[in-house]
C-alpha cells in the first residue's frame, strides 16, 4: 500500500469496514474504545513498530519480550479498535497499520 494516495486508501478502508460491519454506529463508543486501547504503552509501541512494515504476533512478542498470548491480546485490542489490520491470506498472519493507526502516529504520537 506504500505510495498510494492516503485519501483514496482511507476511503477504500472505510468502505471495507462498512461492508464487514466493523464500524461502530455510535461515535462515542468508538472513541471510548480507542481511548481505552491507546492508554496502554505496549499497544502504542506496537503501533510504532508497525510503522512502515508488517509483523506477525510472534515477531511482535519477541521484540517486546511478550509471550505469544500477551502479544495476541494487545494485537486483538488494536485490531478491534481499528488501529491495525490483518493482511489477508498471509501465513503466518501479518498485521499492518490501518489508516487510523497511521493518523494516530502522524497526529498524536511522535514517531522516532
Amino acid at each position: 500500500m506504500a505510495g498510494e494516495d492516503p485519501t483514496k486508501r482511507k476511503h477504500e478502508w472505510m468502505s471495507k469496514l462498512e461492508k464487514e460491519g466493523r464500524l461502530k454506529a455510535n461515535p462515542t463508543e468508538d472513541h471510548a474504545i480507542g481511548l481505552r486501547t491507546l492508554q496502554n504503552p505496549t499497544r502504542r509501541k506496537i503501533l510504532k513498530m508497525l510503522n512502515g512494515c508488517s509483523l506477525c504476533i510472534e515477531e511482535i512478542g519477541k521484540k517486546l519480550n511478550l509471550s505469544d498470548s500477551q502479544a495476541k491480546f494487545h494485537v486483538d485490542m488494536l485490531e478491534n479498535a481499528l488501529y491495525i489490520d490483518r493482511i489477508d491470506n498471509s501465513e503466518p498472519t501479518m498485521y499492518q497499520l490501518s489508516p487510523r493507526g497511521e493518523g494516530f502516529l502522524q497526529n498524536v504520537e511522535e514517531v522516532k
